[in-house]
């Protein structure tokens, strides 16, 4: 068991390594559509990649309308085997709509034996999915 301070040390020392390992400006947060975000999941049972739609229910029903309408192309193009979930509940209670890829090994953020992995996968997911953002944005967008 670790302490709450050695497993935030932990998650610091990851996210640190990370930036690190594969230098680079991810787009995350910074999509330029309100609700509409990017993000790394990485906890002591999972890491996952993540397309979040978080905004009030009329625009997430919309985004997520013209996503399910070019899941083929997300799919056939960039990532096979995503899971999307129109309704998708968060930790704390809040409900979203998430497209995501789960690593399929069993990863924890406190063992750094599975750091490599986890960071090889965000690596190469989250560049697909901004490659799918980057290519389809103004039809997103619009």
């Amino acid at each position: 068991m670790f302490s709450k301070e050695e497993s935030r040390l932990l998650r610091q020392e990851f996210w640190t390594s990370f930036g690190k390992s594969f230098p680079r400006k991810w787009i995350l947060y910074d999509t330029k559509i309100k609700g509409f975000s990017f993000k790394f999941h990485f906890d002591t049972k999972k890491a996952l990649v993540a397309l979040d739609l978080e905004d009030d229910l009329e625009n997430r029903i919309n985004y997520w309308e013209k996503l399910l309408s070019m899941r083929s192309i997300l799919e056939d193009d960039y990532i096979s085997n995503l899971i999307f979930e129109e309704e998708y509940y968060l930790e704390n209670g809040k409900e979203i709509s998430r497209i995501f890829i789960p690593l399929d090994k069993k990863v924890s953020i406190h063992n750094k034996n599975s750091w490599q992995d986890t960071m090889e996968f965000f690596n190469e997911y989250m560049s697909k999915f901004e490659a799918f953002f980057e290519d389809y944005k103004e039809i997103i967008k619009n």
